[in-house]
């Protein structure tokens, strides 16, 4: 990829990711799992305007207008909660330094769909291109710098990718997405004992 141009290929295998992660979601809601009900529920009862608004977008399964963190919240947890998406590894043999070989998963699409529903500019060609973006960022993070090695949630890499793709969407400046970007790293690092209830 040069110039912000994907090929074909990595635009069909993002469609194929996507559309996988939206049924895993749809998947968890009708089998109404813990947290994707809560976090769904709770976005319906924020309720926006009609029409295109910034800082509102949707939840999957409905039209309404919700509060745009919230829905990517909730849609962010429907698409991982059957932890069945596709998995990439920070991996390029190709050049130095760059095996570090971490991994993540594509459940960081919400963000890009969210961002592209709060503006009439932008097109579901802008959302697949920002997905690609979100993954291209999380990929390169990956091939440099290994979080399970310090005992931190891969998710990490996936949260600035999102700052920088939803930034980069909804018109941010660099200086602030840099700040953004800055404040996560500083303020929420979670570390990989979570999981583990520790």
């Amino acid at each position: 990829m040069r110039k912000g141009k994907p090929s074909r290929k990595v635009l069909e295998r993002t469609k194929l990711f996507h559309t996988d992660s939206v049924i895993c979601g749809l998947s968890a809601l009708a089998l109404k799992t813990n947290a994707p009900t809560v976090l769904r529920n709770e976005a319906l009862s924020l309720i926006g305007a009609k029409g295109v608004h910034k800082g509102f977008s949707k939840v999957l399964g409905s039209s309404k207008q919700v509060i745009a963190e919230k829905a990517i919240l909730a849609n962010s947890s429907a698409v991982r909660e059957w932890d069945s998406n596709g998995t990439v590894f920070g991996i390029n043999p190709n050049l130095k330094g760059h095996q570090a070989g971490e991994f993540g998963h594509n459940d960081f699409y919400p963000v890009a769909i969210s961002a592209c529903q709060q503006s009439k500019k932008l097109t579901g060609y802008h959302a697949l291109k920002a997905m690609v973006l979100s993954d291209e960022i999380r990929g390169r993070l990956a091939e440099v710098f290994s979080l399970k090695t310090y005992k931190i949630d891969h998710v990490v890499h996936g949260g600035i990718a999102s700052i920088a793709t939803y930034g980069a969407l909804l018109g941010a400046t660099a200086r602030q997405i840099e700040s953004a970007i800055g404040m996560y790293c500083a303020h929420y690092i979670p570390f990989r004992a979570i999981r583990a209830g520790k």
